[in-house]
This record gives structure tokens, sequence and C-alpha cells, in this order.
């Protein structure tokens, strides 16, 4: 099994850490292309127009400052600078050492900086978006989709990918159709089903840690993602169409 996750937005800085280095990340194919993203970010994020270009507010100005700096900015494994709704959700300072070495061994972050990474891998925080037209790289997305296409590929033969993705992300690599399984969420108001951006970073968060400590072996097919799914959530299978993988649906309830 492979879990897909989006960075979050917002990053905790290590109060201290070592350096970055590139060549003990996950994927050293990438190593080129991060290098290349690394310089053009330092320099967008020097230039007067950083804010409108990064499309950040005018209260980051210091984490813009540290995207010029990020080779000696301290670093720490990505599971810990990663934070927000999603990664407060699965919770990976709470799970036992053998479910820590299972999440460090399934999770990949799809990312607008780094390409792809490990959840162990050593990074410093950063502000920088997959939807970000970055000067000398272009839409990020696009950059990146030629570049994570063999790495990530190979990565993932064989296994289950449960991408919990949102689409920005998901544009930069699309796994295998038939073995890869988008994870939707919706809430039932007034009875009708209803899109919920919030709850569906928490309840993914959820979802990936419910398959890394749940008993059994992880599930390898798209049906036995939705059997695991359904021991705590209202849990739909949509087959394939068009350029769509499989689509897990969670159903929340209404009082939710």
């Amino acid at each position: 099994m492979l879990i897909l996750l989006p960075p979050s937005e917002g990053k905790t800085r290590p109060a201290a850490g070592p350096a970055l280095n590139t060549d003990s990340l996950h994927f050293p194919e990438l190593a080129a292309a991060r290098k290349e993203v690394l310089a053009a970010l330092a320099e967008a994020s020097a230039a007067p127009d950083a804010h409108a270009v990064l499309g950040v507010g005018t209260s980051l100005a210091e984490e813009l400052r540290r995207n010029t700096i990020l080779e000696s900015e301290p670093c720490a494994p990505a599971h810990r600078v990663y934070s927000g709704v999603l990664y407060d959700a699965l919770g990976y300072a709470t799970l036992t050492p053998d479910q820590q070495q299972a999440a460090d061994d399934a999770v990949v972050v799809v990312s607008a900086m780094w390409g792809a990474i490990g959840f162990g891998d050593a990074i410093p925080a950063y502000r920088l978006s997959m939807g970000t037209n970055l000067p000398g790289c272009g839409r990020l997305a696009a950059f990146w989709k030629a570049a994570l296409a063999e790495p990530l590929g190979r990565h993932a033969e064989g296994r289950l990918v449960v991408d919990c993705r949102s689409s920005t992300y998901a544009a930069a690599w699309q796994p295998a159709q038939q073995d890869t399984a988008a994870v939707n969420v919706f809430q039932i108001r007034n009875g009708e089903r209803k899109v919920v951006s919030h709850f569906a970073k928490h309840t993914r968060g959820e979802l990936a840690r419910h398959l890394l400590t749940r008993t059994g072996s992880a599930p390898a097919t798209p049906g036995q993602l939705r059997d695991a799914a359904a021991e705590k959530w209202e849990a739909e299978l949509v087959p394939p169409a068009g350029r769509r993988p499989w689509q897990l649906n969670l159903i929340l309830p209404e009082d939710r």
C-alpha cells in the first residue's frame, strides 16, 4: 500500500536540526529538478513582487525571507514539518514505533518544492504551493509531471495507491488507474451529499491513520480498501471512468 498525501500549507519551522541535504531525500532522480526549484524560489522570494508571485500576504514576509536561505535552514522529518488539519488527524507522534515505521514505508508526500519525498525525509519549513507559476520553472504541477512519472511509477509498482491529495497536487502525477483509489469526502446536509473541504482534510488524515493502525493486512485492492474504510465510515467504491481512477467515497453523517 502506498498513501499519497499533499503537503500542508502551513509548516512548523524546526527550532534546531541539520542543514538540508538533498542527496539524502527519497527519489534521488529528482535532485537536479529540486535544485532548479530551490534556486528559482530563492530568486522569486527576494524580488519586489514576491508576495504576488507566490500568492501570499505581506504578513508572511519572514517566511519569504527564509525561502531565500533554505539550504542553511534547520531541517526535521517531513511528518514534523508538515502541520495542519490532515496531519493533526494522522497524528504521527502518537503512533507506536511499529506504526511509525509503517507510515515511513507507506507515505509519500507530493510537493511543489521537492517533487515527492518520504515521510521521514529531513526538510526545512518553506512557503510554496503547487499552483504557483514560478519564474524560471513555470507552473509547478506541469514542471514536476514529467520528472515524477518514472520514479513514482516504479515506487508504486505492485502496490495499491490510496490517493489523499487535493486536485492541485494530483495534477503533478497520476498513478496507474486500475491500482489507484482517490479519496473523496462528503457530508449529508439536509438529506443531500455535500463536498466539505475542511472535513475532507481531517477525514483523509483519519483514513491514513486508520489504515496504518488497524489490525490485519494492509489493503491490496480497491475492494479491500473500501472494506477497511467501512470499518469506520460509510464507504462506497466507484469504478474508474475516463481518466479517473477508482473513487473511494466516504460519507459523513449529518450531525458530524
